[in-house]
């Protein structure tokens, strides 16, 4: 039982590999292989977490923090990686798009040592740095420079905001409904990178509707919930 809670991190720590694999394709503008990788990252990350308490890693490996190493991990593929290529896949305005860059890495440092970033009820506090699906948007709708540029230094502030975004895994609310909703958006996002992202506005539709659900659909419920009292 040692080992296998010791191959859990492991499994947390090969992320970081992952993250560098997904870099090369970055720097090289292979951007779908840059997602694939990322996107394998994503897999690891949402398995090694119900693995970890499953075995009672902290129990059995003390010596090694899960959380440290989870984080670590994150930050090079939810931030790191996806900021490199958001300003080097020329979709922001040339000017300010090293200052988005620069503002997305710092900002998500800061959020990441938060000790708020997470609620009681497992809710994210403020954007939650996903800047790999924010990257993965942007290749998506390819917006004009100026839209996007807005969009991104609209997710920076965002990060500081205290409104609640859907942990699609932890959060009890409609757990089936969020984990079914992740299910069709990971089939779709995976159509999406076979296609080159030339995909169709039906695609693009269900895709974008499911991250506004996933981003601000505990915004409205407690809006309603407040009209009501």
């Amino acid at each position: 039982m040692r080992a296998a809670a010791l191959a859990v991190h492991w499994l947390t720590a090969f992320g970081a590999g992952l993250a560098l694999l997904a870099l090369f394709e970055a720097v090289r503008a292979h951007w779908v292989g840059m997602f694939v990788w990322l996107g394998v990252a994503l897999l690891v990350d949402g398995i090694d977490g119900p693995l970890a308490r499953w075995l009672n890693v902290q129990r059995l490996q003390p010596n090694w923090s899960g959380e440290v190493l989870d984080l670590v991990v994150d930050f090079l593929t939810y931030v790191f990686v996806p900021a490199y290529a958001i300003v080097a896949s020329g979709l922001l305005l040339p000017i300010i798009g090293p200052l988005l860059g620069v503002g997305i890495v710092v900002t998500s440092a800061m959020y990441f040592a938060d000790q708020r970033m997470k609620c009681d009820d497992h809710h994210f506090r403020g954007f939650p740095a996903l800047w790999n699906a924010a990257a993965f948007y942007l290749f998506l709708l390819q917006p004009p420079p100026v839209a996007a540029s807005v969009a991104i230094a609209a997710l920076i502030v965002l990060t500081f905001v205290p409104f609640h975004v859907i942990h699609p895994v932890r959060v009890q609310r409609w757990r089936w409904l969020n984990l079914a909703l992740i299910a069709i958006w990971a089939l779709l996002a995976g159509w999406t990178m076979f296609k080159d992202f030339e995909v169709g506005a039906p695609v693009q539709i269900v895709l974008c509707s499911i991250a506004l659900y996933v981003m601000f659909a505990d915004l409205v419920i407690r809006m309603l919930k407040g009209r009501r009292q």
